[in-house]
């Protein structure tokens, strides 16, 4: 196979996954109650919080800065935040408690009820997001998970589970930020019309 062929290839494999995605309607319907209820939590003055781990800390960061930038429209700024981008927090916290607990820690400060919360992991295993949902759902926080096919350990915490239908790392990965992308532009159509 020549390297033109693996290209072609990879992108026909990404693609595949956005086809899975299209033809899943129950799929697309969680999709639509996330911006719903991203939305109204904005509506209601509250924060958008996201986390992960790698890849997905930088989706996470990616994600919270079109919220909390802009997306296509020069609008109010909207609370969003990535909980991984106080780096000494990250590492005291680590050291002192554990990395289990770097989240879990923060959301005890500053988690309130009708925050939401977007866990993202391909796995959908990342201790470090599964001690956060447990402080999440004390502080009625709005869990939302972004993970691969089975929806590993975090669905069984989601008041929504968005796992993308793939087993495939990168792939998940990318499709995370297609749906990321798709669920800021509704939240910002509705609350910017």
């Amino acid at each position: 196979m020549s390297l033109i062929e693996k290209i072609s290839n990879t992108i026909q494999e990404s693609i595949k996954v956005k086809q899975a995605i299209i033809g899943d309607a129950a799929l697309l319907g969680t999709i639509q109650q996330v911006a719903e209820a991203i939305t109204k939590s904005l509506q209601d003055n509250k924060k958008i919080l996201f986390c992960g781990n790698g890849g997905s800390a930088a989706d996470a960061q990616h994600l919270a800065a079109e919220f909390s930038g802009r997306f296509y429209k020069d609008r109010t700024p909207l609370y969003a935040e990535a909980l991984h981008c106080n780096t000494s927090y990250m590492t005291a916290v680590g050291n002192d408690y554990g990395y289990e607990q770097v989240y879990a820690r923060i959301l005890r400060g500053i988690g309130q009820p009708g925050d939401v919360l977007v866990g993202i992991s391909t796995s959908g295993n990342s201790q470090n997001i599964l001690e956060a949902y447990k402080v999440a759902k004390d502080k009625g926080m709005i869990i939302i998970s972004m993970t691969g096919q089975t929806g590993g350990k975090m669905k069984d915490d989601s008041n929504y589970l968005i796992n993308i239908p793939s087993t495939d790392t990168p792939r998940i990965q990318e499709s995370h930020i297609t749906v990321g992308h798709i669920i800021c532009e509704i939240v910002e159509n509705n609350l910017f019309p």
